[in-house]
């Protein structure tokens, strides 16, 4: 009987199925050129790890595979490299995802069908949707003169295959902190990886005790971390004390955990006990990893414990805040760990010849290690364009957009609050925020996008830059990117969020240098005041004044329990016994963290109710502008503080902050053409026009019209000079403004020299009868003496209400060294006159000037010069403008 037509025609496709994989089988057997290569992945980003394996034409295996998860498109993708550019026109290599956390796994893939190993020349594990590249390895080109087994040599041999994240041995040591290691007993040296899930500003210790029971005092450790500039570091420590390290100022000693290099650097040995040597670093998916290589047997022994590579030997470890390198040490040094034990620190039996592993990746609670910035109202964001020297999201571009002055910041703004971009990335940038996460134009990707703002047209230079203004809304998602238009992976993340300091505080102002934010409403006789930093630290302090020395400061902080704390404190000095805690009447007071960014806020009268301390002088006056400053640290605490308390961060100069109107400007140096302002002005009212005045009140007796001369040539100058200071003030002010007390009295003394000279153009001559002056000629007088001596008295204040201006507004240290010149100059001045009178005087009374009943100098032509500054003859020419009735004698016509 004839099978069913139905069961043949199974039968044939179970056949054919057979047939073709048998064939793809002798193909991958044919094509083994690759066979037994082994290489490490070196890692990326996503925590991975692995070995890779070639197995034959067509399958690999990846040993000891860790990686946390990447979205559904992630792929093992072919590549001729691993930059951007390459990734971007590979292809998929497996066809199975990589879109599960793996775990310390060993599995085999297939190649796509129709893939070989010559066109996989790098095989990567790559996220195509967001250009995310995990980690790769890279696959000999000619493999005919190489041994498989060698390691990755890439062709030429001069690379090695062990990744330099890539240890043979692992222990952990508490939930988010591993330790490393591979052993090299025959070059006495052993390599260590410390990892940890922490943020950057922590430490990370390790190292070994000595003697028994085991005990920090003694512990010779290796400390590690990264520094401000996200460089990596390792420096090798010694215990003597369960404390910070503390510089002894008697005999230049050390205690407590302090570098090797302090202890051995009295005896100029420095470079000789350091033992620790930095081999690499990174800061990947919120996990920190530094490895270091240390001998086994150190020539240091004296601060260095010898490692038995056979035996057990008690290990040591901690991880806490780093404080940063000050003025009082250019040290990395770690503060305390704090507890518990466990968890913060601990001690292991260790013997590093053993092969032990540790499970899975390490994931970090906050994977982003990006500057973050906070979008305000009112507030631009500049945005500029500079090279990618740690962009979050390998592999990097050539440039990317900086976003005040923050590489590729993580961008967070709230619903409902205009967001100002002043675009100053250059014309071939233009910015727009797109739902895209790799940005340049989605649809020359065959990818879709959705734009909320910016074109073609959302581009500028620093000197014409463009402003975009976008508006979130209700709509927008959690999650958007600002990115170039035309080039892709330029920019970052934004997150939307509902609500926040800007909907609970009326004003917000940037303080310098971009690094905090300062929030302020009036109520009433109080003010609600609220600062937030935008970056990590331990402790976040403003300060009301110019400097930190000799103002009024707040200071929030987290303690080691997780509580936050607000504290108000006076400070006298530079030290820490000169930070004094006050008593000021505080309330609403909150301190918490944000992804390790301090945010505080408190509310305080304007006008403390107190008297008899120093707190009580602290008045806010909204009408007056308030000078705030701020710094950051990486410790605090309530009780007596230390060096230990130093900031690590702090602002250049004050901002002055218009608390009635909402606005600021930062404090600035004194600009040299307002120097060239005050100069010129002291010019003009502090000698040329005094001098011109001098001239003609006390130069009559000489012959000729020198006096006549001399006055009008000094003032005319003083006039000119004067005139070239406002306008140096005026171009360098951009404009007039008559807001302050200097500028007002300023406008007086210019206006009354400006008259001077229209007065004496129109002067009225005398008439024929030299000895009878006319009523016009008489108000004359009076006006341009009146008019002058105005103009002089303002002059000399305004000289005296500039530099109060100045030291206002710029905080100069010389202003009061200024001040005083300037009173002596006056005083001088004030003599010289004095005495200048008195010779006149005394020459009057001896009839030596030749003036007696004279009003003019001589018979020339300049006669009919005056002596303006003479007032008291001016009686006498009223007299004479009026004569009264004469007595007339008659004498008897002869003849």
């Amino acid at each position: 009987m004839a099978p069913p037509p139905r069961l043949a025609i199974l039968l044939l496709c179970i056949f054919f199925s057979l047939a073709a994989a048998a064939a793809a089988a002798e193909g991958c057997g044919r094509n083994t050129s690759l066979e037994g290569y082994e290489a490490d992945l070196r890692m990326s980003q996503h925590q991975l790890r692995g070995r890779v394996a070639v197995l034959d034409g067509c399958s690999f295996r990846v040993s000891g595979l860790d990686l946390l998860a990447g979205s559904s498109s992630a792929r093992w993708w072919r590549a001729q490299g691993a930059d951007l550019e390459s990734l971007s026109r590979g292809s998929p290599a497996a066809a199975d995802p990589l879109n599960r956390t793996f775990a310390s796994e060993s599995l085999v893939f297939r190649l796509l069908p129709g893939l070989s190993w010559p066109l996989v020349p790098f095989l990567a594990a790559f996220d195509p949707l967001t250009s995310s590249l995990f980690g790769f390895v890279r696959l000999p080109s000619n493999t005919s003169d190489s041994d498989p087994t060698d390691s990755d040599s890439g062709g030429d041999g001069s690379s090695s295959s062990a990744a330099p994240t890539m240890l043979a041995s692992c222990a952990q040591l508490s939930p988010r902190f591993r330790v490393r290691w591979t052993l090299n007993e025959s070059a006495n040296a052993i390599d260590v990886g410390l990892e940890a899930a922490v943020g950057s500003e922590f430490y990370m210790a390790f190292g070994w005790a000595a003697g028994k029971p085991a005990s920090m005092i003694g512990a010779d450790v290796a400390v590690v971390g990264f520094t401000e500039d996200g460089l990596p570091f390792a420096e090798d420590y010694f215990v003597t004390k369960r404390s910070e390290c503390v510089l002894r100022g008697a005999d230049g000693g050390a205690e407590g955990v302090c570098p090797d290099t302090i202890y051995g650097g009295r005896n100029g040995t420095a470079a000789e006990v350091n033992n620790t040597r930095l081999v690499y670093g990174h800061r990947r998916d919120g996990v920190s990893f530094v490895r270091f290589s240390r001998p086994l047997v150190s020539p240091d022994k004296k601060y260095d414990v010898q490692v038995n590579a056979t035996k057990n030997m008690t290990v040591i470890w901690a991880i806490g805040l780093l404080r940063p390198p000050d003025s009082l040490s250019p040290y990395y040094l770690p503060l305390n760990h704090g507890v518990p034990a466990g968890t913060a620190f601990g001690f292991l039996e260790l013997n590093v010849s053993e092969t032990t592993s540790c499970h899975g990746p390490l994931d970090a609670d906050d994977k982003e290690d990006q500057g973050r910035i906070t979008a305000e109202r009112q507030t631009p964001l500049v945005v500029t364009v500079g090279p990618a020297m740690h962009y979050p999201n390998p592999p990097n571009p050539d440039k990317v957009l900086y976003i005040n002055k923050k590489e590729a910041p993580l961008l967070k703004v709230e619903r409902g609050v205009p967001v100002t971009f002043s675009v100053e990335a250059g014309h071939d940038v233009p910015l727009y925020i797109t739902s895209d996460a790799v940005g340049g134009n989605a649809t020359s990707r065959n990818m879709s996008e959705i734009i909320y703002a910016g074109d073609s047209k959302s581009e500028g230079v620093p000197a014409t830059p463009t402003e975009l203004v976008w508006l979130p809304d209700r709509n927008t998602p959690d999650l958007v990117y600002y990115q170039s238009l035309y080039d892709p992976k330029m920019g970052w993340k934004i997150q939307v969020v509902d609500g926040g300091l800007s909907d609970m505080y009326n004003n917000s102002v940037l303080l310098d240098d971009q690094q905090v934010t300062f929030f302020w409403t009036l109520s009433g006789d109080s003010i609600n005041i609220a600062a937030r930093g935008e970056k990590k630290s331990g402790y976040l302090a403003i300060g009301f004044g110019t400097a930190m020395v000799n103002s009024y400061a707040y200071v929030g902080w987290i303690d080691g329990d997780g509580r936050g704390h607000v504290g108000s404190y006076w400070i006298d000095g530079k030290d820490g016994m000169s930070v004094h805690e006050t008593h000021e009447n505080i309330t609403y007071k909150r301190c918490r963290s944000e992804n390790g960014a301090i945010v505080f806020e408190f509310t305080r009268p304007l006008t403390p109710s107190c008297s008899g301390r120093v707190e009580c002088k602290n008045i806010i006056d909204p009408s007056t502008p308030l000078k705030v400053i701020w710094a950051m640290g990486s410790q605090w605490s309530s009780g007596r503080l230390s060096v230990n308390n130093m900031h690590s961060a702090t602002s250049n100069r004050p901002v002055r902050i218009l608390l009635l109107s909402g606005l600021a400007e930062a404090v600035q140096d004194l600009r040299p053409v307002l120097a060239v302002h005050g100069f010129m002005m002291f010019v003009a009212w502090g000698l040329l026009l005094p001098g011109g005045i001098v001239a003609a009140r006390y130069l009559k007796h000489l012959k000729g019209d020198l006096w006549f001369q001399a006055h009008t040539y000094l003032q005319y100058s003083g006039v000119a000079v004067m005139f070239l200071g406002v306008l140096f003030a005026v171009a360098e002010l951009r404009g007039f403004s008559f807001k302050s007390t200097h500028a007002k009295i300023g406008l007086l003394a210019f206006t009354f020299t400006s008259v001077q000279p229209i007065n004496a153009y129109l002067r009225p001559h005398r008439a024929e009868n030299r000895e009878i002056l006319s009523r016009k000629r008489v108000i004359w007088e009076y006006l341009h003496v009146f008019t002058g001596r105005t103009a002089l008295v303002a002059g000399a204040t305004a000289l005296f209400t500039g530099l109060q201006h100045l030291g206002h507004r710029y905080g100069s240290k010389t202003i009061k060294g200024l001040t005083c010149g300037l009173v002596l100059w006056v005083v001088s001045g004030v003599l010289v006159v004095v005495y200048l009178e008195y010779i006149k005087v005394k020459r009057r009374r001896d009839g030596a000037d030749g003036l007696t009943h004279k009003w003019v100098l001589g018979n020339t032509e300049e006669d009919d010069s005056v002596d303006l500054l003479q007032s008291d003859r001016f009686a006498s020419k009223m007299k004479s403008s009026f004569p009264g009735p004469e007595e007339v004698q008659l004498e008897p016509l002869k003849g």
